[in-house]
């Protein structure tokens, strides 16, 4: 099997690792957070909300996706096992049962602005050791940003 080699110096993968890692989790744990709203939405705007929340589930997973990819890219095993996402997500589970849309909207909006943040932390972090995965820091923090107004757009 053939090694992937990055032009980076190893201790800037391990540093880059870490924060792709950590965005990978988020972004799947956003992603399965988003289809439990998604089942368990009612109220007045359920079906906005509802297909909402499977556009929301679409760009996490896509996110996702991107991040695991260019862990591989430097040549490091991304993990996006559900143990993992379970015990290293740092974002707070949504309530058991069905959620009222307008709670849906509130619960959603605040993890993402979460993981909005802590995407922008880690802009800081990498900038010097990797522009390129610092560029893709930014493009998702752009749809982050995006569909937390859009989302945030529908509050009362």
């Amino acid at each position: 099997m053939a090694q992937i080699k990055s032009p980076l110096k190893e201790q800037a993968i391990q540093g880059v690792a870490v924060e792709l890692q950590s965005s990978l989790v988020e972004m799947i744990d956003l992603s399965l957070l988003g289809k439990q709203a998604h089942w368990n939405v009612f109220g007045p705007n359920f079906l906005s909300l509802h297909q909402q929340l499977d556009t929301l589930v679409d760009a996490f997973r896509l996110l996702s996706d991107e991040m695991a990819e260019r862990c591989v890219t430097l040549g490091v095993s991304p993990d996006g096992l559900a143990k993992t996402v379970a015990s290293h997500s740092r974002l707070d589970p949504l309530p058991p049962g069905r959620i009222p849309d307008a709670q849906a909207i509130e619960l959603m909006c605040d993890r993402m602005g979460t993981v909005i943040q802590r995407q922008r932390e880690r802009l800081e972090k990498i900038e010097a050791q990797d522009p390129v995965t610092h560029d893709l820091f930014i493009k998702s923090l752009e749809t982050l940003e995006k569909h937390h107004w859009m989302l945030r757009s529908q509050k009362a």
